[in-house]
């Protein structure tokens, strides 16, 4: 018989809406997997007194001990529903950091300070193989700068955790896959910093993720332009000379290392696995129109849409699938998946944030573990 899988679960900032998120989520979660989750207990013990609770919980002992060298805190949490009571293991890093030290709906410090060692907990986990995916709830940057976390969001955090070479956020949902060239940074220096090499590889390490991830080689990737009208001949800019170069890069790229790419020997949470005779290669295509571009992807003309800069990726997937896309990071030796939507702690302690994003992030990250310990490991969402 096969053994469920192990999933940790980073509470993200206590004051936002991840502890809410997970209470009302356990249920499901539990179903699907055993459940480790990293962060303060506090960010659920200020839910206590809220109005409209949709939850019922308590805590109590843990249902299996914390990792050797572990010098927090280690109990369970008992979330209680309609004619069942689930238990997670709960790892509290920072047991020092108290609910008197925080307030709903604020990031501080003291919650950053929580948010950044949860996370880092769980690196080692998933990096020792002890969980085998990791779901992160959503940190506030500017709480774990002000901790003296100078870090610009998990996706660099794990990399450096991790030692990862490389890595890329990507966003994946039914009708669209999108990849970031880059993230965290000003629009002005993406103008200013865009390089042909640096497209290059970023569309050669993504053809090659996404071939691990889906098994199809034939991958049609295709790259959003800078300018309006991909600059209409150098009419509105002539960047997008360097991103045609780019995409004769990436091909050329895959030519010499064959189907799998040039990148399918860095780490990865995916056995290699031998591509079919013959195999095809990953199509790459553009520099195209944004304004235009997307519309094409979920028509099914393209497999995977790769955008120079955080909000030319992100406003389209987030308003075409605002439930089910998923941020997946790629690059790292282990699985992470995360919800697609920040800490809103203007809504934190009302009960009113949709967990459905938050579960279809852990679905995936569920699924994608059976893929690579080759387990039977499936979890769907479900309802409205």
């Amino acid at each position: 018989m096969s053994r469920r899988p192990r999933i940790a679960i980073t509470l993200g900032d206590p004051c936002g809406i991840g502890p809410e998120l997970l209470l009302r989520s356990l249920p499901t979660l539990c179903s699907w997997a055993e459940v480790v989750v990293m962060g303060s207990r506090a960010g659920v013990d200020l839910l206590r007194s809220t109005e409209g609770r949709r939850a019922t919980w308590r805590w109590a002992d843990a249902p299996a001990p914390g990792p050797e060298g572990f010098q927090g805190t280690a109990c369970g949490l008992e979330v209680e529903s309609p004619g069942r009571s689930d238990l997670a293991l709960w790892l509290d890093p920072v047991p020092e950091i108290r609910a008197d030290r925080l307030t709903l709906g604020q990031g501080s410090a003291a919650s950053g300070r929580a948010t950044v060692e949860a996370i880092r907990l769980a690196a080692s986990q998933a990096l020792s193989g002890a969980v085998d995916a990791l779901t992160t709830l959503p940190m506030a940057k500017s709480a774990a700068h002000l901790a003296g976390y100078p870090i610009p969001g998990h996706t660099e955090y794990l990399q450096e955790l991790a030692g990862a070479p490389l890595a890329r956020m990507a966003f994946v949902s039914p009708r669209l896959s999108v990849v970031l060239h880059t993230v965290h940074q000003s629009l002005r220096s993406v103008v200013d910093g865009l390089d042909a090499a640096a497209v290059a590889e970023t569309l050669a390490f993504s053809a090659s993720r996404f071939i691990q991830l889906t098994g199809n080689p034939d991958l049609r990737v295709a790259l959003c332009a800078l300018n309006p009208h991909a600059g209409e001949s150098g009419a509105f800019g002539d960047e997008e000379g360097l991103l045609v170069e780019a995409r004769d890069r990436a091909e050329a790229a895959f030519r010499e290392a064959g189907p799998a790419g040039p990148y399918a020997a860095l780490p990865s949470p995916f056995p290699p696995e031998p591509l079919p005779k013959g195999a095809l290669y990953p199509r790459f295509s553009g520099p195209h129109p944004s304004d235009s571009l997307f519309h094409r992807a979920v028509s099914g003309e393209f497999d995977l849409v790769v955008a120079l800069y955080h909000d030319q990726g992100l406003i389209p997937i987030k308003l075409l699938e605002p439930t089910r896309a998923v941020n997946l990071t790629l690059g790292l030796p282990f699985i992470r998946t995360s919800p697609d939507h920040g800490t809103a702690f203007d809504k934190a302690g009302k009960w009113i944030a949709d967990p459905r994003n938050f579960l279809e992030a852990a679905a995936l990250a569920v699924r994608l573990a059976g893929r690579s310990r080759r387990e039977a490991w499936t979890a769907q969402v479900t309802g409205p």
